[in-house]
Parts: structure tokens; C-alpha cells; sequence
């Protein structure tokens, strides 16, 4: 019999429907009679008692909202009874307990990845273009065109192929309505690449490095040195105008401060020294080209799984999210953390609620006063505009069942699964400690795994209830899905479906391992994440404004 409700945390007092109920109906859970007030959809959530106005909600065994005026046992929960609540949190002297999983099954596992001369390991082998300006952001378009199809790396040549065929069915005269699509495919996009061992030409288009004040300058040039020092990247090629406000010296004073011992191939190039934008362009190409055979001869190599740095995040989340994909995710950060590897996760915004959890699990106390200045500062500086986090969840998120941002947050944070919390890390800071880490970025998807990447990520676990297009240029990035009906809907962008714990055909223990598994073979090059596949290099540097 498939379970139709589900208490997440025996202190709650709301239900989640795990399929559509309707309003009359009466469910039993745990020997109780509920008479639903209201037609109740898959995904969100009902009253186990009579509520009260100021009276506590409770989810996933914490204050995640108050009732804002009467609501009978059996009423939905929606925004107009539901306000976001959330404790307030302190530091606290560590005295929490894990309990590690069993990792017998995955003991002695390695995967196939890229040495580099530091001692980490990198999942993919790319070379990646970096513009200090973004009015260099033309002549990365110009190369990025030129690099692709010739060296096999474009991935639009069935849209082209497309708009061919429709280009040839005007000519012909024939109802474009009615054009045949169905035999327009796309080619092996390993196949037809040059060099076998160059995973791809990444480029760092942004908007910024000029125009805006001198700190954000700063912390980008912080941001490109991160990528350019990141371990899946094998060279550099650096366009600069000249005149900018993130001069190229301040970015390689950056790259030194981080990688003092940096070896990797880097060709820098200037347009206001250069003869003519054709010759920049040209000679760019051309060194690169020679550093492509270069990091060419570079082959996939043993090593132990400890070596990977997992990135998890959660975007176009839903109702399912904090039952299905994230604690899925979560056991699989787990597995890793006891296999020695690493963990990083982010969006702050979407760790309120769950602050005093992790501050409790934080076995530093400087680490754990940082987490606690870094989330309040980030939070007032959105009040002081008119926000804060409680306004983070979005339209659809709200439309899905995500109430309030606690309810959003504390299942967002269940994608960093229960291990002690190693090391805090502020924007571009990197991660050097073995363990899960706290990352400082903001919840937009982009800005999250772009923050993700800088501080190391190999691989980014990305989980969705809704869907979500979204990737990262040096980092390959596998998204999960929350149900079956995303999975059935966007099969093009999800790699692995969190549904069958939905419909209990499979434990999170069980899930999370399947992703372990996932993990590990698209560490090796196995097996290609979907974002991958669609050259979906999403890159927004946080100029540290207010973000959610």
C-alpha cells in the first residue's frame, strides 16, 4: 500500500500529503482520524490540531512558522495562516555525537580523475578563458565560437540542424506547422573532439571587473583566481582591455596569495598593448591551442575516493525536496565524509531555521562565532534594503508547498547530511579541511554554484523538484530529482530520480548510496551529467550586495 502522508520529525504538528487529498476526505495517521478542511495537494501540508493565532508550527522538529489566526485540525497550510518563524540561535560548547554510516561497501574505492602537482584531484580536465573586464566578453564569444566547432566541443549543431530544416521547408513552401523534426538528432559529443584528453574550453563571461566599486572588483579578481587555481582546470588564457578596475597584476596577486606554487599553462593578453583586436584574437587562439596539446598528454589516473570535494545544492525546490533528494543527498555526503572526502554547503539564506542545528555540530568555536556573524550580518544587510531571508522562497517554491523560508530552509539543510560541521568558509575562501564545510553564498542557483566551485568543488550535487537548467563551466554538475513526475517531464536535464523514496520503493540509505555510485562513475568520465552534455556554464559572480 503506498503511503498517502508522512510525518517528517515526531515533534511536528502538520502532515505532508504525499498525493493528491481531497477537502471531506478522512485520513489516518498513527491510529488518527483527519477530516481535511480543504482539498489538500501533493507536496504541501495539514494541521494535526486546532491552531491558534501566535501558536508554534513545527517541521522537521522546529519552529518554521506561527499560525496568524485560527486554522482547524485538517486545514491546509498556506501564506495567508502561515508566517515565517524561525529561533533565534548562540553558540554553544560542542558536545554533539556522529554516528558515521557504514562505509564497508565503498572502502577502498577509487575513481579515474586528473593529478595535480598540489595533491588534488580533479574530475574533469578543462581549459578555461578568464576576461579581467567584461568588455572582453565579445572577443571570448568570437574564440569561444572558433575553439568549439573546430575542436569538437559545440553542442548546438542539432538547433542549427533544426533551423536548416526549417529554413529549407519555407523555401519549399511547405506549412512550417507542420515540418518535420522527428529525425534531427545530435552527434556523439566525445566522438568528434580533437583532443581526447581536454574535457572542454570553458569561458568566464561577467559583467563585471569595471563600472562598479573597487570591492567588487576585489572580491572578483579573488573569484577568477579561485577558477583558474581550481583542479579541473589544466590552463588559463586571461583577456584583459587595460583600464579596468581589476588590473591584471591585482588578479595574479590573487592567483600567488592562493597557489603560491601555480604551474598550470597561463597566456595573458591585453588588448590596449595589442596591434589590433584580430591580432589578440589570433594570437589568443593560437597559444591556446598549443597549451591544449599540452594538458592533452594528461590521462585519467587512480585515486581514492576521499579525494573528491562534493558541492550539494538545491534549486527550483519543492514540496518533496526535504523528503526525498536532499536527505538522499544528505546520506551520500555522510558516506563521503566517513570515507574521508569533503563537503561543501552553501546558501545561506537557506540555512535559517537550521542555524543552531549546525552551530551545535561545529567542533570549532571560531569557526562556529563566524558562521553566526557571517549568517547575521548577511541577513541584516537584506533588512536593511527591506528584505531578509524570510522573503527567500520563490513563487514557485511557495506554489510547490515551501511556505515559509524556515520550512524551505531546514530541508535544504538536510542535503549536508549529520556529520560535525569541519571549517566555515567566506565567499572564495577554500576548502583545506577534510569533512563537511559551511560555505558563505547567497541561494540563487547560479551565485550558489558558482561560490561552490571557488571554494573546490569537483563535483555539485544539485537536486530540483521543479527543474532547474543550471550548471557551471569548471565544475560538473548532477542534478536530482525530488519525484518522478520532474524526472518523466525533463528527463533532458536530470540524472538521477529521487521518486521511488516517494513511493517507497527505496530507503534514503539506499538513495544515497545509488548517488554515491552516480558520483563516483561521473568522477572517472564514465558517465556524462546532463548539464554537462548541454554546455550549461552558468557563472554569476556575488558582489556581495543583498542576494537570496
Amino acid at each position: 500500500m503506498v503511503t498517502r502522508i508522512l510525518k517528517i520529525h515526531p515533534n511536528d504538528n502538520v502532515l505532508v500529503a504525499l498525493q493528491d487529498l481531497a477537502k471531506g476526505e478522512t485520513v489516518i495517521y498513527d491510529g488518527q482520524d483527519y477530516i481535511l478542511h480543504d482539498d489538500i495537494q501533493a507536496k504541501h501540508k495539514f494541521f494535526m490540531q486546532d491552531m491558534n493565532p501566535g501558536d508554534h508550527i513545527m517541521m522537521y522538529g522546529v519552529l518554521v512558522g506561527k499560525a496568524q489566526h485560527f486554522i482547524p485540525k485538517g486545514g491546509l497550510m498556506d501564506t495567508e495562516n502561515t508566517k515565517h518563524a524561525s529561533e533565534p540561535f548562540e553558540f554553544k560548547p560542542y558536545h554533539y555525537q556522529w554516528q558515521a554510516p557504514d562505509v564497508s561497501k565503498f572502502e577502498g574505492r577509487t575513481f579515474n580523475g586528473y593529478h595535480r602537482s598540489d595533491g588534488r584531484v580533479g574530475t574533469a580536465n578543462y581549459w578555461l578563458f578568464i576576461p579581467t573586464v567584461f568588455c572582453e566578453n565579445r572577443n571570448l564569444d568570437v574564440i569561444r565560437e572558433a575553439l568549439h566547432n573546430e575542436l569538437g566541443y559545440a553542442v548546438t549543431d542539432k538547433y542549427k540542424s533544426y533551423a536548416h530544416h526549417l529554413v529549407e521547408a519555407y523555401k519549399n513552401g511547405e506549412n512550417i506547422e507542420d515540418a518535420d523534426t522527428t529525425s534531427i538528432g545530435q552527434a556523439n559529443p566525445v566522438a568528434n573532439r580533437i583532443f581526447k584528453n581536454v574535457d572542454g574550453i570553458k569561458f568566464l563571461n561577467h559583467q563585471g571587473g569595471c563600472g562598479g566599486t573597487r570591492q567588487d572588483a576585489a572580491v572578483l579578481s579573488k573569484l577568477l583566481a579561485a577558477y583558474a587555481d581550481h583542479p579541473n582546470v589544466a590552463g588559463v588564457t586571461v583577456l584583459s582591455l587595460g583600464c579596468q578596475n581589476l588590473q591584471v597584476k591585482d588578479f595574479m596577486d590573487d592567483l600567488k596569495q592562493r597557489s603560491p606554487n601555480f604551474d598550470k599553462p597561463l597566456f595573458v593578453f591585453e588588448q590596449q598593448q595589442s596591434q589590433s583586436e584580430e591580432q589578440l584574437v589570433k594570437e589568443a587562439i593560437r597559444k591556446t591551442f598549443i597549451g591544449l596539446t599540452e594538458i592533452n598528454k594528461i590521462e585519467r589516473q587512480p585515486a581514492p575516493v576521499s579525494k573528491l570535494v562534493l558541492g550539494v545544492k538545491c534549486g527550483g525546490s519543492d514540496g518533496f525536496s526535504g523528503i526525498s533528494a536532499n536527505p538522499a543527498v544528505g546520506y551520500t555526503s555522510d558516506l563521503l565524509v566517513a570515507l574521508g572526502g569533503t563537503v561543501l554547503l552553501a546558501e545561506f539564506p537557506e540555512l535559517c531555521g537550521a542555524e543552531q542545528q549546525l552551530i551545535d555540530r561545529t567542533k570549532d568555536e571560531t569557526a562556529a562565532r563566524k558562521f553566526i556573524q557571517l549568517m547575521t550580518a548577511y541577513n541584516q544587510a537584506a533588512e536593511n534594503v527591506g528584505s531578509g531571508f524570510f522573503m527567500n522562497p520563490s513563487p514557485g517554491n511557495i506554489k510547490d508547498g515551501l511556505i515559509t523560508d524556515a520550512i524551505k530552509s531546514t530541508g535544504a539543510a538536510k542535503k549536508g547530511g549529520t556529520s560535525p560541521v569541519e571549517d566555515v568558509l567566506d565567499y572564495t575562501e577554500p576548502a583545506t579541511k577534510p569533512g563537511l564545510n559551511l560555505v558563505c553564498t547567497p541561494g540563487n542557483d547560479v551565485e550558489a554554484t558558482t561560490g561552490k566551485a571557488a571554494s573546490g568543488a569537483t563535483l555539485i550535487l544539485f537536486t530540483t523538484g521543479l527543474g532547474t537548467p543550471t550548471g557551471n563551466p569548471v565544475c560538473p554538475t548532477i542534478k536530482v530529482a525530488t519525484n518522478n513526475v520532474l524526472t518523466k517531464r525533463m528527463g533532458d536535464i536530470i540524472d538521477i530520480n529521487c521518486g521511488p523514496v516517494i513511493e517507497g520503493e527505496k530507503t534514503i540509505e539506499q538513495m544515497g548510496e545509488d548517488i554515491l555510485e552516480y558520483c563516483i562513475r561521473a568522477a572517472s568520465g564514465e558517465v556524462i551529467p546532463k548539464a554537462v552534455l548541454l554546455n550549461q556554464d552558468d557563472f554569476i559572480p556575488w558582489k556581495r550586495g543583498v542576494s537570496l
